[in-house]
């Protein structure tokens, strides 16, 4: 099944997105809603919490008076370290109950306010983030919740900034206009990427990609890739040795392709194989094609060119994964390109053209990567001169 992150600050209106989602066809599992749950009278982790904090967190009813705990919680970031440490693990096993009775064919979104903050991002297919101006989240929450002006402003400032909200979001959703707006974004959303991207995965396979198309450069390649390279990171475990952003979107400033390149490093094609089920659910099916890259002049034996190619499966963004292993000369060479390329401007500049005239003469890229080999045989030599010269390690 699909697992989704949906989060946002306080006011953002996320339950919003969570409703509609809900509506199209989702099991929403509601991390809040856990949370009071589990804090619920008579319960183990109501206890812990009187234990830790003092009877005078309950109320009369024996229930839990969250202001009365909500005030020595704020502003003490060890009480809430030890609050968390209390009711998180409890919401995690029940939200994984929960999502264990979604249908296989399902599309689960779990709705976690923390979800940033609590570094979770990587578990997920993908991340919706909701956001909405400060202002306007500060209007709604004193005038729809009655809640008191200087008590959000706290709570907005205990929460994750939106850089660091940017940083994890795969999917930005603005809330800032009419309910209407974002129900419209979210239907957007769920048809042509959310249920593409669970199909993908269930079926093990990747959206098609066309024929070879040059862009200009992206700032957002970047942030991309780190958010690529720590879910592979996680779903790989220990066997992954190091995970890299490599090809020509790891360059800033080339026009490329639309594609993130990711390169997986682990001791052998072995281990390689070993998690082909684990990276194709986790979003990444297997390419099977795909087992070695050309041989370049400096080790001409193909047979030392193996790896393993996976690609991603989410419509909204295209992904090459290689698995190599550490050593070998395609993984030394991955690395070093882009260095090179990053580092020597007019090498830089003469790539960009080749792409830039190859890429409208071919409706495939294999086609296109093969018109390229030319200009490759006589760059290698270069980047090799480039990488004795400054003592470039990979």
């Amino acid at each position: 099944m699909l697992q989704i992150g949906l989060t946002g600050g306080i006011g953002a209106g996320k339950s919003t997105v969570a409703r509609r989602l809900a509506e199209l066809g989702a099991t929403v599992v509601d991390s809040d809603k856990i949370a009071r749950e589990v804090v619920e009278p008579g319960t183990d982790g109501l206890r812990e919490i009187v234990t830790a904090f003092g009877a005078d967190v309950l109320a009369e009813d024996g229930s839990l008076n969250r202001p009365a705990l909500a005030a020595k919680v704020f502003g003490n970031d060890e009480n809430r370290a030890r609050l968390n440490s209390i009711v998180h693990p409890r919401v995690r096993d029940r939200a994984v109950e929960l999502t264990g009775k979604a249908p296989a064919d399902g599309i689960v979104v779990q709705d976690i306010p923390l979800l940033v903050e609590n570094g979770m991002a990587p578990a997920f297919h993908l991340v919706v983030v909701v956001d909405a101006e400060v202002e306007l989240r500060m209007h709604r929450l004193t005038t729809s919740r009655g809640m008191d002006e200087k008590d959000v402003r706290a709570r907005i400032a205990a929460q994750a900034s939106e850089q660091q909200r940017r940083e994890a979001a795969d999917v930005w959703l603005d809330n800032s206009g009419a309910e209407d707006d974002i129900r419209a974004a979210v239907d957007q959303l769920w048809h042509d990427r959310l249920l593409p991207f669970e199909q993908n995965v269930r079926q093990r396979t990747y959206p098609g990609r066309g024929g070879p198309k040059i862009v200009e450069p992206d700032p957002e390649w970047a942030r991309q890739g780190r958010r690529l390279i720590a879910r592979v990171t996680l779903a790989a475990g220990d066997k992954a040795l190091r995970v890299d952003h490599v090809g020509s979107t790891a360059v800033p400033g080339l026009a490329a392709k639309d594609v993130i390149d990711l390169q997986l490093t682990v001791e052998s094609l072995g281990d390689a194989d070993a998690l082909a089920e684990t990276l194709t659910g986790a979003g990444f099916p297997v390419l099977p094609e795909f087992t070695r890259d050309t041989p370049k002049a400096t080790d001409p034996d193909p047979e030392h060119w193996r790896k393993r190619t996976h690609a991603s499966a989410d419509p909204g963004r295209w992904a090459n994964l290689h698995i190599r292993a550490v050593g070998s000369p395609g993984w030394r060479y991955a690395l070093l390109f882009p260095a090179w390329l990053r580092a020597d401007d007019d090498a830089r500049a003469e790539y960009e053209a080749v792409k830039r005239e190859a890429a409208p003469r071919f409706t495939d890229i294999p086609s296109y990567g093969d018109a390229k080999n030319p200009w490759f045989d006589q760059a290698d030599a270069r980047a090799e001169a480039w990488a004795e010269k400054v003592g470039w390690k990979p």
